[in-house]
């Protein structure tokens, strides 16, 4: 028999620190290029916004000027592999506050389409309602905009009115 016992080395390979499995590897470089994919659908105007290394922008940059699929796929393994030396918390809460800054524009827009459909429907029971909610709006202002977009839709002419209703309302709800 030798000698040498196979498990006597095995303190060499732990020396303080977890290993980490190689599919937790894996499946961090997964979530890094999704990310990476996320960061080059954005728009330039947002991706300004984040604050990301150059080296990062040039990787997006190059990926979506790539046509070939088989080239994106590799662009993206490139992209994982730059944001590794990356802090992407700091991007990845950017990411959520621009996402949680767009679902709340379309319920804003939602509770504007609301409103100005419930005025045109109801006329000054919703106009006081409304007055009620927004202490601020011009009661005159709105009651002019509401008679002049009802007579324009009862001689089905565009809705100049309708529109400024909106845009009005719209003023009333970010104030």
């Amino acid at each position: 028999m030798s000698g040498h016992d196979p498990f006597d080395d095995i303190g060499d390979y732990f020396d303080g620190e977890e290993e980490v499995s190689k599919s937790a590897v894996k499946r961090e470089m997964h979530e890094r290029q999704a990310l990476g994919k996320e960061l080059a659908e954005l728009s330039e105007k947002a991706r300004e916004k984040l604050d990301l290394p150059e080296q990062l922008i040039a990787a997006i940059d190059a990926y979506q000027k790539i046509t070939s699929n088989v080239a994106k796929r590799r662009q993206l393994q490139f992209i994982g592999r730059v944001m590794r030396d990356v802090d992407i918390e700091p991007i990845e809460q950017e990411l959520k506050l621009l996402r949680h800054g767009a679902t709340l524009a379309a319920q804003q827009h939602h509770q504007v389409e609301q409103w100005r459909d419930r005025i045109l429907q109801e006329g000054d029971t919703a106009i006081n309602a409304f007055l009620e909610a927004f202490p601020q709006a011009d009661r005159q202002k709105l009651r002019q905009l509401e008679r002049s977009a009802r007579k324009e839709a009862e001689l089905n002419k565009p809705p100049a009115s309708a529109r400024e209703l909106f845009r009005y309302l719209r003023e009333q709800l970010s104030a």
